[in-house]
């Protein structure tokens, strides 16, 4: 997939590409330091992790290991409703909805991944969570299962990553990543590059339109 060829199909990332799933951890840790570093140690825990464990169970260990206490994890499920997309997320979303197929591709539960994205406010062709899959981003299963579902090759598929690691395992199925870096990540050593780098979901939308 080139700008050339627009995508047959786009694949989402949920809690970091479409969601600004930051402003709850922090809220919800108090403060924004504490906030981030209980995602930062999440995320480690989960592209760490390869076959899946219940993320809940996941995000307790993650608040012990930053010396926060584990009852927040519950506190932040119990707040998943509130979640909130990026601001041009939904008008993005609807642009490309009936032209394109669109997906989601989440390391997340299913009781939780079905509350997440239904706060986008656009119906999802196919919803393929960790749990669903049976593995954690970036091993490739949560990739295939999606582009199978969807009966798209990854060459002809863009997958929309919000965290630097998705570079990695969207890479590893063969689909081009349209970055979307919204807080300002580091690449990561020898992370494959991504097809483009934006700060906003914005330019997602000539790149699939043509």
């Amino acid at each position: 997939m080139t700008p050339a060829s627009p995508p047959k199909a786009v694949l989402f990332d949920l809690l970091t590409a479409l969601i600004d799933s930051w402003s709850l951890w922090e809220a919800v840790a108090g403060n924004p330091a504490d906030g981030r570093r209980w995602r930062a140690a999440y995320l480690q825990l989960t592209y760490g992790e390869g076959r899946y464990r219940p993320c809940e169970l996941l995000v307790r260990e993650a608040a012990i290991a930053v010396g926060l206490p584990c009852v927040l994890g519950d506190r932040l499920a119990a707040r998943y409703g509130e979640l909130l997309p990026w601001p041009e997320a939904p008008d993005v979303l609807g642009a490309l909805k009936g032209v394109v197929p669109l997906a989601i591709v989440t390391n997340c539960s299913e009781a939780l991944g079905r509350v997440a994205a239904g706060r986008i406010g656009v119906t999802f062709d196919v919803v393929v969570t960790a749990e669903r899959a049976g593995f954690y981003k970036p091993h490739r299963r949560p990739y295939e299962r999606a582009l199978a579902e969807l009966g798209v090759a990854p060459q002809r598929a863009l997958f929309v990553a919000g965290s630097a690691y998705d570079l990695y395992g969207a890479a590893a199925v063969g689909l081009p990543v349209f970055w979307h870096d919204r807080i300002g990540m580091e690449m990561p050593p020898g992370a494959p590059p991504p097809l483009c780098r934006h700060d906003s979901l914005s330019p997602l939308v000539p790149l699939v339109l043509g």
